[in-house]
C-alpha cells in the first residue's frame, strides 16, 4: 500500500520547487514614466529600434516587436530595413532613415545592465528526518516513502537579472512620450523571452492609451 503524503509535505515540496525555479523566465515593468502632455497618442507608423551590436538579436527583436504592434492594429517597421549597419548610427543618418520609413514615432530598446544573483536553497530531509524510516517498516511502506523521503543537500541557485529600457518618442516634435524599465529573469530561450518582453511593454503602452491607431492613414 502506498503511503499517503501529508499535506504539509506537499506544501513544502511546492515551496522548494518555487525556490529552485526562482530564476525562470519572467518579465515585468519595474518603473515607468509617461509624458503628462500625452494623455493619449496616435501614430501613423512606428519604427522599432533594437540597440544591439549582435545582428541576429537586433533583427529578431525588431521583427517580434513589429509583428506584435501590427497585431494590435498599429503600423510598424523594423529599423534594420533602413539602417542595416551594426553599431551606432549617426544622428543625420538616423533622421534620414526615419523620414524614409515615413515614421512619426520611434520605439527604442536597450539593455541597461545584467546582474548575477545567487539564491540559497537549504537542505531537505524526508518525512523521517536524516536517518530514514523507523525499524519495523515493511518493504512496501519503505519503498513508497523512499520517493518522498530522499535527502537533498543545500545548494546555490545562480541566475541573471536583465534590466532593459524601452522608450517611445514622437519624432514629429522630438519629444519623449513614454519610458519604462523592465526586468527579465533568466534567458534560456531568447526567442520566447523576446516575445514575453515585447508583450509586456505593449500592454503597458496600451494601458496608457499610447498606441491608438491614427486616422487618415
Amino acid at each position: 500500500m502506498l503511503m499517503k503524503i501529508p499535506p504539509g509535505r506537499i506544501v513544502r515540496s511546492l515551496i522548494a520547487a518555487a525556490l529552485l525555479l526562482g530564476g525562470c523566465a519572467a518579465t515585468q515593468i519595474i518603473n515607468q514614466w509617461s509624458n503628462p502632455n500625452y494623455p493619449a497618442a496616435s501614430f501613423k507608423r512606428i519604427m522599432v529600434i533594437g540597440v544591439s551590436k549582435q545582428t541576429s538579436i537586433r533583427r529578431n527583436f525588431e521583427d517580434e516587436f513589429v509583428a506584435q504592434l501590427r497585431a494590435t492594429g498599429a503600423d510598424a517597421v523594423p529599423s534594420y530595413e533602413f539602417t542595416p549597419e551594426n553599431g551606432p548610427v549617426e544622428e543625420s543618418r538616423l533622421a534620414q532613415a526615419v523620414k524614409q520609413a515615413g515614421a512619426d514615432a520611434v520605439i527604442t530598446t536597450r539593455l541597461v545592465r545584467v546582474e548575477r544573483r545567487a539564491e540559497y536553497i537549504p537542505r531537505t530531509y524526508g518525512p523521517y528526518g536524516p536517518y530514514g524510516p523507523y525499524p519495523g517498516f515493511g518493504f512496501y511502506r519503505w519503498y513508497s516513502s523512499a520517493w518522498v523521503g530522499f535527502y537533498e543537500p543545500p545548494r546555490l541557485h545562480f541566475y541573471d537579472i536583465y534590466t532593459s529600457e524601452t522608450s517611445l518618442h514622437d519624432v514629429r516634435n522630438d519629444r519623449l512620450v513614454w519610458s519604462g524599465l523592465a526586468k527579465t529573469t533568466k534567458l534560456d530561450d531568447i526567442r520566447q523571452e523576446t516575445k514575453e518582453y515585447v508583450a509586456v511593454v505593449i500592454a503597458a503602452l496600451r494601458e496608457k492609451n499610447l498606441l491608438a491607431i491614427a486616422t487618415g492613414r
